[in-house]
């Protein structure tokens, strides 16, 4: 839960890190992973300012036209982004009360 810098002042691989244990381990992952990458400004944003999700028609063209196989996306893409709205929202609530 520490974030990107979470494993900044780590000398090595411990245990339990979080971009081991988190790594994709297919080429569909790795590709799914990229695609999350790119899309990151193509965010759904409710009036009040919480994060409702990525523009999933953005992320499909942008995937398709990538070569990302379908079954993959379907299968990761909903997962990675319930994640990143759960944690984006609470950051906003923090920093905001």
């Amino acid at each position: 839960g520490g974030g990107g810098g979470y494993c900044a002042a780590c000398q090595g691989i411990c245990e339990g890190c979080p971009q081991r244990l988190n790594a994709p381990q297919t080429l569909e992952g790795v590709q799914v992973w990229d695609l999350v990458g790119r899309i990151g400004g193509q965010i759904r944003v409710a009036p009040s300012g919480a994060i409702l999700g990525w523009d999933m028609g953005a992320a499909l063209a942008l995937a398709r036209a990538l070569g990302v196989p379908g079954v993959a996306i379907g299968e990761l893409l909903p997962a990675i982004e319930a994640v990143m709205v759960t944690r984006i929202n609470e950051r906003l609530e923090q920093d905001h009360g």
